[in-house]
């Protein structure tokens, strides 16, 4: 890539706005995310029979599972989220960027 190219690319506000923004969002996300993992196995950790109990009377069903359940789609949740983010928003801003740089 041509060097002035690339200083203008970078020197450019609404580069340094989508930078921003996807740092912003990634580490958001992978904080949530973080946290309810983390959260979980702290829980399993410390308090393994909590997650052992049944979730009403005679149930074969633990309250682990609906939990496991619930980990693994908020990790399908928290990606559409940054996926709908970066085709929405972040594309707009990286087309204007490129249209600025020419």
């Amino acid at each position: 890539m041509n060097e002035d190219i690339l200083k203008k690319v970078q020197s450019n506000p609404k580069f340094i706005e989508l930078v921003h923004k996807k740092t912003s969002l990634g580490w958001m996300l992978s904080i949530i995310m973080l946290v309810i993992y983390y959260g979980f196995i702290l829980t399993l950790a410390f308090s393994p029979k909590s997650l052992g109990t049944p979730i009403h009377e005679g149930s074969a069903i633990t309250v682990g599972i609906p939990l496991g359940i619930f980990i693994i789609v908020s990790a399908f949740v928290l990606t559409g989220i940054y996926v709908r983010k970066a085709n929405s928003e972040f594309d707009q801003l990286n087309k204007q960027i490129i249209e600025e740089s020419r």
